[in-house]
């Protein structure tokens, strides 16, 4: 079995998984109340609450379940929040240590890639490869508040990255929309609320990068067009105006991400496409999504609601399958906060 820890930002998580039967507990504590007030992720607070929530986090795993069938230690090394990653590694080493069994460092990207198949194994362990085999090559798109990258997924389980954000992240444009909006934090899921109630064609916002051959994507320039309309009205025509508003900016951030997907789709001959991260939690993206890859005859894997945000669950499973990832010693695992998927 797998005893995996995730702390790369404001969710402590820690979970038990096991490759023949499937998950078998995980426990997330987040921080969201804490960092409410504030905006956004105060990194200080969000370390120290890592350091107080952790260990209690994972002696009630040990309280709830035997660990003494774990093998491996897996934790998120990066990207992150320095001093969040920290915390976890330290954990994860002492855990290693004591234990005397295998530790590996996990990209959190990777948590994220292949979280969508987790449901897939969970529903047939003992036929997972085969089921897996039939799916790849996979397209994937990661949305989240940090990161927003397409990738391809191959028969050999190795990622290649097709094309990420220049500038904001997908997640992060919603959150600052929100925020121009003065809906408060966090922004994304207010955006979504509010956007059931209005006019996605009310206003037009720029879908990002206007090459219609590249595949990176931008949301800085949505954002900007966003603050120039509020700009121009007052604070009760954007109040009257808030639901369209709303339904017209969220619809700018879908088009490009599902514009994007379907070059990629062109590029190259694929059996299925994902959608993972924490905006994948947004409906009219999923279904978007699932519109495209059913008018292409592709099968559609989304990650559970559950394992959409920064989980432990994706950590163990992509310590399981991904072959690229190997032991290393305690003294060898070392923090990347900075690189994206490595």
């Amino acid at each position: 079995m797998i005893f995996a820890i995730e702390s790369s930002c404001d969710e402590s998580a820690v979970a038990l998984f096991d490759p023949a039967a499937g998950l078998i507990g995980e426990w997330v504590h987040s921080q969201m109340e804490l960092h409410e007030d504030y905006g956004g992720v105060v990194p200080d607070l969000a370390t120290r609450e890592h350091l107080r929530t952790l260990g209690p986090m994972i002696k009630g795993a040990g309280d709830e379940h035997d660990l003494s069938s774990v093998k491996t230690v897996a934790v998120t090394h990066g990207p992150g929040l320095a001093g969040c990653l920290a915390i976890g590694t330290a954990a994860a080493k002492a855990l290693a240590s004591a234990w005397r069994i295998d530790l590996v460092g996990v990209n959190h990207l990777k948590g994220h890639a292949f979280s969508p198949f987790i449901s897939l194994h969970g529903n047939s362990p003992e036929r997972f490869d085969q089921n897996l085999a039939a799916l790849l090559p996979h397209l994937g798109l990661i949305v989240s508040g940090g990161n927003t990258l397409l990738f391809r997924l191959d028969e050999e389980r190795r990622i290649e990255v097709l094309a990420s954000t220049r500038d904001d992240a997908a997640g992060e444009a919603l959150d600052k929309g929100a925020k121009l909006l003065g809906l408060g934090y966090p922004g994304g899921p207010l955006v979504e609320e509010r956007a059931a109630l209005g006019n996605p064609a009310a206003y037009d916002f720029p879908r990002g990068i206007g090459n219609k051959a590249q595949l990176d994507f931008s949301f800085s320039g949505l954002k900007t067009s966003l603050r120039y309309r509020l700009e121009k009205m007052t604070p009760d025509e954007i109040g009257a105006a808030e639901a369209d508003l709303c339904a017209s900016y969220q619809q700018a951030v879908i088009d490009a991400l599902v514009r994007k997907s379907k070059l990629a789709l062109r590029t190259d001959a694929y059996r299925s496409v994902g959608i993972s991260g924490g905006v994948a939690n947004n409906r009219t993206l999923r279904e978007a999504m699932q519109t495209m890859a059913r008018r292409r005859s592709l099968k559609f894997l989304a990650a559970e609601p559950r394992h959409t945000g920064d989980n432990a669950c994706m950590i163990a499973f992509a310590a399981w399958i991904d072959p690229t990832i190997m032991p290393q010693a305690p003294a060898e695992l070392e923090i990347r906060p900075g690189l994206a998927l490595a």
